[in-house]
């Protein structure tokens, strides 16, 4: 979803907190694939110890190819950890663990959508509500729908786009951002398209869908998460953050990505330390989260089954809409949704893969599951100078890795490349 407004691709594609899973394709060799296949009897601990093998070989290629500072990664398949391990340094002469903690970014969106659709399966709500119901006052609330904002639909503009709201971030990123900072960006600009009409990833959606779920509820936010979601998923690491404060111990991220707004020439080596910059700005108050690798691999599984859902809740929220949503002038994050990438309510949908894709400040992961297969891939990676291009801006790393291992783990139904 590579944002091109007046802020710049290259800031606003740093700023956004989940970002398109499209990839060059990674694919392992016929031999990999062959290698992984399971065997029976007293041959099962020799598979396993191929597969650990050829997964600690895929990352440490990867990190020699990008450059990455960290990684952590956890593969788990039939609800068993198959491989967990930590590579690099936090900080130089400390090295990266598999129990620190992270900021895990758009990760959150998936558990606000699944606190609405546990309302709405609790008869609480219907997802086809209009928000007028608990903000009449809000622009065009008798259009949109509960449905669209978890979607993606609702057609309110992004306020990270917003040329203004990035100058202050990158001119401060230590900022507190407020919802009513959020919410006046937001409103600063026209509707993108009729509600429903049209698909485009916008942070503003959600911190709109966090105010009404705080109305319904009758509860902040986070508390609701805890209660009804983070809890009953058996995220024990996983918290809301109040402050830009991240619990010990901290995987140290780093990033060049102010250089252009700095003014630093592409011949002088940059990269600062943003482990601490403030996430104020990226999600709804109660929903801007700090967490594990190990609270990742649960999410990938809890998420990924709908193990908190009934199954019509369940399979709206993966549906990934193909067809749906259309390019359109003035709208640069308009797109149609495809196989490899699909939206459903709070997740992307990746062929029969369903993920998520954070990033924020230099640290970047993913987590993914294919349920059919009962496989989960949870990845954190954090950055050094030669992950960054000339102008300061880097993709999301973590994808191609967890592309390859999904090939390397169901060569029959790997992640989808574009």
């Amino acid at each position: 979803m590579g944002p091109s407004t007046g802020i710049g691709r290259r800031r606003a594609a740093a700023l956004v907190v989940a970002c398109a899973c499209a990839v060059a394709s990674l694919t392992p060799s016929a031999a990999l694939a062959t290698a992984i296949v399971g065997h029976a009897g007293s041959r099962g601990a020799q598979a396993t110890a191929v597969k650990r093998g050829q997964i600690d070989a895929l990352v440490r290629r990867a990190i020699t190819a990008h450059d990455l500072n960290a990684v952590i990664v956890q593969v788990s398949v039939g609800g068993r950890p198959l491989f967990t391990k930590a590579y690099g340094e936090s900080m130089t002469g400390v090295p990266a663990t598999v129990q620190m903690h992270f900021r895990n970014g758009a990760v959150a969106i998936s558990y606000v959508s699944t606190l609405l659709l546990r309302l709405a399966d609790e008869k609480r709500v219907r997802l086809d509500d209009p928000i007028s119901k608990w903000l009449p006052g809000l622009r065009d609330s008798r259009l949109v729908t509960l449905r669209m904002l978890a979607g993606m639909s609702a057609g309110y503009p992004d306020y990270v786009r917003n040329p203004t709201f990035g100058d202050a971030i990158y001119a401060n990123p230590f900022l507190q951002v407020t919802t009513r900072d959020q919410l006046a960006f937001t409103l600063a600009t026209p509707q993108l398209f009729t509600p429903g009409t049209n698909w485009s990833y916008s942070h503003s959606n959600y911190v709109i869908l966090g105010l009404v779920l705080e109305k319904i509820t009758h509860q902040p936010l986070d508390v609701a998460l805890r209660r009804l979601v983070l809890g009953p998923l058996g995220l024990r690491s996983t918290t809301n953050s109040t402050t830009a404060a991240i619990p010990a111990p901290v995987l140290h991220a780093y990033t060049s990505e102010r250089r252009q707004f700095l003014g630093i020439a592409p011949s002088v080596p940059f990269i600062e330390d943003s482990t601490y910059w403030n996430p104020s700005w990226t999600l709804p108050r109660g929903a801007v989260e700090t967490t594990t690798i190990a609270d990742m691999t649960r999410t990938a599984i809890g998420i990924g089954q709908g193990r908190l859902l009934t199954r019509r809740s369940y399979a709206e929220q993966i549906a990934p809409r193909i067809g749906f949503g259309h390019p359109q002038p003035g709208c640069p994050g308009c797109q149609t949704l495809d196989r490899v990438l699909g939206y459903g309510l709070g997740v992307f949908r990746s062929g029969s893969w369903i993920l998520q894709n954070p990033g924020f400040g230099g640290g970047f992961g993913i987590e993914a599951y294919l349920p059919a297969r009962r496989i989960a891939i949870a990845i954190e990676t954090t950055y050094r100078a030669g992950s960054f291009d000339a102008e300061g801006s880097a993709p999301n790393w973590a994808t191609p890795i967890y592309t390859q291992l999904g090939a390397l783990l169901a060569p029959g139904d790997p992640p989808p490349t574009g």
